[in-house]
C-alpha cells in the first residue's frame, strides 16, 4: 500500500458511535475501568491512555502517520517545532557531552545550544554545511581535550540559505564514530526526503510548518529509533511540552493532503526560481534544484523535489528591503513559512536578527537576503508579482541615488 493511501486511511480505532471522521479527544484525563487497570496501565504492563500530557488518541494517530511518512520506528509529538528540537537534544545528552552542529541552523536552534546546552557544560563545535568528509570528520574525533561527538545536529536544506548535507557521508561517519544523527527535516518533509533511509537516528519537524501548511497551529515532532525515542518521551512526558488534542487533529487530517500541496508547492518554487535567476536586478536566487545551486547534484541525489523555499539576494540595504515589500501585492509579510499563502521574510531582521555580524556572515545573511516560502497561489500571478517589485524596487534605490 502506497504511502499517500496510508497517510489518509491510518485513523484512530473507531468508538461506539461509528464515525467515519476520528473526533477530537477533547480531555484532561481517561477512566479506568478497574484497579487493576489503572495499575497495569502505570506500571506499563497494559498499553492506553492515561493523562494527555503523556498519550491521547488524536496525538497518537498523528504520530503513527509521520512514523509511517519517515519509515521510523516511534515518535513523539509536542506543542512547538521548537519544543521537539529541544527535547531531541536534551534528553540525549549530558554534562561533558560534545555536540557538532551544521552552522547554518534557524535562530533558535543555534541559541538552544550555545546558551542554554553551554550552561549545563555541553560543548559545541560548528561546521559548515559544504564542509568535506575529512572536515566533519574531524569536528566529530576527539580533540584538545574535547571528547567526541555524542550527536551531529544539522538542518537540511538549511534555513534561510539552503545549503545541503550529504546524509550518506554523514552516515558512514556515524558508522565510525557511533554518534547520534539528528536530522531537522522540517524544510523537505518526509515526502521529499527521508533522513533515516540514508542512516539518521532521529527526523526532528516543526509540524506548525507544511505537516499543517495552512498557518493554523503550533506543533512538532521526532521520530526515530526506538531506543532514543524512549527516553525523549520520558523528557517530555515529565517536563510537559505536549501537543494538544485539537492541534494532533487538525495535523493529522493535513498529512492527508501533504503530498498533493508539496507537489504544487515545488512546482511553484522552482517556475519562481527560474523566472528570477539571472535577472538584472537579483543579485544571486538560491534554489536547490536550480542547476546554479552549488550543490544541485547533492540535491538531485537525496531529495525527491526541491521544496518551497526560494531565498533571493537583492543589492541594497534594508531601505531596498522595504522598497522590495512596498511593492508587493500578494505575499504576506511574516516570518512563518510553509503556508498555502505566499511568505517573505527578512531573515537579517527577523529570524536571524539576534545572531552577531560575524555569524551572519558567515550564513551569508545579508541585509538584502529575502526568504521567499512560496505557497499554492497561480505561478503566474506570482511571478509577475516578484519580478514587477525586484524591479520597482531597484527603480527606488536608483531614484534616491540620484
Amino acid at each position: 500500500m502506497k504511502k499517500q493511501t496510508k497517510a489518509i486511511r491510518i485513523q484512530a480505532d473507531k468508538s461506539q458511535n461509528r464515525e467515519h471522521s476520528v473526533p477530537l479527544y477533547l480531555t484532561s484525563s481517561f477512566a479506568f475501568e478497574s484497579a487493576e487497570q489503572g495499575k497495569a496501565l502505570f506500571d506499563e504492563t497494559e498499553e492506553g491512555n492515561i493523562y494527555s500530557r503523556f498519550s491521547n488518541p488524536n496525538v497518537t494517530e498523528f504520530v503513527e502517520k509521520v512514523c509511517m511518512l519517515e519509515n521510523a520506528e516511534e515518535g513523539i509529538a509536542t506543542g512547538t517545532g521548537m519544543a521537539a528540537v529541544f527535547a531531541s537534544m536534551a534528553a540525549l545528552l549530558k554534562s561533558g557531552d560534545h555536540i557538532v552542529a551544521c552552522r547554518a541552523l534557524f535562530g533558535s536552534a543555534h541559541q538552544i545550544i550555545t546558551q542554554i546546552l553551554s550552561k549545563w557544560g555541553i560543548t559545541h563545535t560548528y561546521v559548515d554545511a559544504t564542509a568535506t568528509e575529512a572536515e566533519w570528520e574531524a569536528a566529530i574525533q576527539p580533540n584538545a581535550g574535547r571528547p567526541a561527538a555524542k550527536m551531529v545536529y544539522l538542518e537540511t536544506p538549511s534555513n534561510p540559505g539552503l545549503e545541503l548535507v550529504d546524509l550518506e557521508m554523514l552516515a558512514r561517519l556515524k558508522a565510525k564514530y557511533n554518534f547520534i544523527l539528528n536530522v531537522d527535516n522540517c524544510f523537505a518533509t518526509p515526502i521529499l526526503q527521508t533522513p533515516i533511509d540514508y542512516g539518521a537516528d532521529l527526523s526532528v519537524h516543526s509540524a506548525t510548518k507544511y505537516m499543517d501548511g495552512q498557518g493554523r497551529v503550533l506543533g512538532g515532532i521526532v521520530v526515530g529509533r526506538a531506543d532514543l525515542i524512549q527516553p525523549i518521551r520520558f523528557f517530555a512526558r515529565h517536563t510537559g511540552p505536549s501537543l494538544s488534542p485539537f492541534n494532533a487533529w487538525v495535523l493529522s487530517k493535513s498529512l492527508e493532503t501533504l503530498e498533493l500541496r508539496m507537489e504544487r508547492h515545488c512546482s511553484n518554487a522552482l517556475k519562481l526560481a527560474e523566472a528570477l535567476d539571472g535577472h538584472a536586478d537579483v543579485a544571486r536566487v538560491l534554489y536547490p534544484f536550480l542547476p546554479s545551486h552549488p550543490q544541485y547534484d547533492l540535491a538531485k541525489k537525496q531529495m525527491s523535489a526541491g521544496g518551497a523555499i526560494v531565498t533571493i539576494e537583492l543589492e541594497g540595504s534594508f531601505e531596498r528591503v522595504k522598497a522590495f515589500y512596498d511593492a508587493l501585492t500578494i505575499p504576506t509579510l511574516s516570518s512563518n513559512l510553509g503556508d498555502s499563502r505566499t511568505i517573505v521574510t527578512n531573515p537579517n531582521t527577523t529570524t536571524h536578527a539576534k545572531l552577531k555580524p560575524d555569524e551572519k556572515a558567515a550564513l551569508g545573511i545579508t541585509p538584502g537576503l529575502i526568504r521567499i516560502s512560496v505557497g499554492l497561489e497561480a505561478i503566474e500571478d506570482l511571478i509577475e508579482d516578484f519580478t514587477k517589485a525586484v524591479e520597482k524596487s531597484a527603480e527606488v534605490i536608483k531614484e534616491n541615488v540620484a
